[in-house]
């Protein structure tokens, strides 16, 4: 696709936004429910691995879908990711194990271990580069308002006509992604090729890009900050007062939206490592509020800090990654990225409960390492990585 034209708003970019939109919909209206499904099977000692093995899965599966997408095509791996999400679907209310509803979390950790991974390609594809981290600001904008709604969906859907009919609906949500992708989207791979079981073959330089050596670290640094308090803001919400534990998120979220839409044309204006240097020191700031948190009202502002310096960091930190990528294997670039984040997001989430202990006089102890982690991306970008060998940004 021609983008020589400046512009970014055509109209497979807002087909991609609400595909993107709806997949993201899709998986996270079942967070609010499985926890209580899966105890009524009897696995409630189990509840931490749905999103353990979800998460894994991605990570597993994103040096595949780096490959795909740069041999196969962009659009084939986003359909399959979409795909993922409508099977696991309509398979969650037949199984009647804990082993079997473990074994199909684990599957459908496949989704976004291919659907962002594509998508990302995709966009760097049809917009123009001094417009990259305002367009994956959009698309990251439209991701962040179906984790808002999705969640929220499938809450008021649960109660009043059943779970199975949540699954239902979570099911429609993934294949209109999937018809607007198979219906709307032209490839924008050249060259590329027809799928054979022998893609699937991944040597060892096919499983991480070294020209991305940097936003790797700082994806990494930053999004252990995320597992952490995605695991243990529910205890300290009940600690401090707040009887709604999704609070926290709804303020995050809706910080991180409204400041979405202006983070990619900044850091566009002003270049990727000032955004990167200014978002990870808020962040490390935000942490470091609720490691000094006693009120419920202090907790709320850290979750508005955090979620500015998440809209902040997450376009640029995907722009400087296509930047530095070499062109032909964006897919693979892409997929380093995400290998780290969601690496970061699972050794947060496992030193969280390590740390804390289920103790509420550790919330401090655990915060502070977590604001120190995540300052470490400032000094690194500050400090080290001016020091390496200059890379060209294309």
């Amino acid at each position: 696709m021609d983008q020589s034209s400046g512009r970014i708003y055509s109209f497979h970019f807002i087909m991609l936004c609400l595909s993107n939109a709806l997949f993201s919909a899709s998986f996270n209206m079942l967070l609010p429910e499985l926890p209580g499904y899966l105890s009524s099977m009897g696995g409630a000692q189990y509840k931490g691995y749905i999103l353990a093995l979800f998460t894994l899965m991605a990570g597993l599966s994103r040096p595949f879908s780096g490959k795909l997408t740069d041999t196969v095509g962009r659009v084939p791996v986003m359909i399959f990711g979409s795909v993922v999400c409508v099977v696991c679907s309509l398979l969650y209310p037949l199984v009647s194990s804990v082993a079997a509803f473990l074994l199909l979390r684990f599957f459908h950790g496949f989704s976004t271990g291919f659907k962002p991974t594509g998508t990302a390609a995709y966009v760097s594809d049809i917009v123009p580069a001094n417009r990259r981290a305002e367009a994956m600001g959009m698309v990251g904008l439209f991701s962040t308002i179906g984790m808002a709604v999705g969640p929220a969906i499938g809450g008021t859907i649960s109660p009043i006509w059943g779970i199975t009919v949540m699954f239902q609906v979570s099911a429609v949500f993934a294949l209109l992604s999937v018809v607007i992708l198979a219906g709307g989207m032209r490839e924008t791979l050249p060259n590329k090729q027809p799928f054979s079981f022998s893609a699937l073959k991944i040597s060892k330089n096919e499983l991480f890009e070294p020209l991305v050596l940097a936003p790797v670290i700082i994806t990494f640094l930053t999004y252990l900050s995320y597992g952490v308090l995605f695991t243990i803001i529910p205890d300290f919400s009940s600690y401090l007062g707040i009887h709604n534990k999704g609070l926290f998120y709804t303020y995050f979220t809706a910080s991180s939206i409204g400041i979405r839409l202006l983070a990619g044309k900044v850091s566009d204006k002003y270049g990727r490592l000032p955004i990167l240097k200014l978002s990870s020191t808020i962040m490390a700031f935000a942490v470091f509020i609720l490691a000094i948190s006693t009120t419920p009202a202090m907790m709320l502002t850290a979750a508005v800090i955090y979620g500015i310096s998440v809209g902040l960091n997450s376009p640029a930190v995907t722009a400087w990654t296509v930047d530095l990528g070499n062109p032909l294997y964006k897919g693979r670039a892409l997929a380093s990225m995400y290998i780290a984040m969601e690496a970061g997001i699972g050794l947060g989430a496992y030193l969280s409960v390590f740390v804390y202990r289920n103790d509420p006089h550790l919330f401090p102890t655990t915060f502070y390492w977590t604001a120190g982690v995540t300052l470490l991306a400032s000094v690194y970008l500050l400090f080290i990585y001016p020091n390496r060998q200059p890379q060209v940004v294309k």
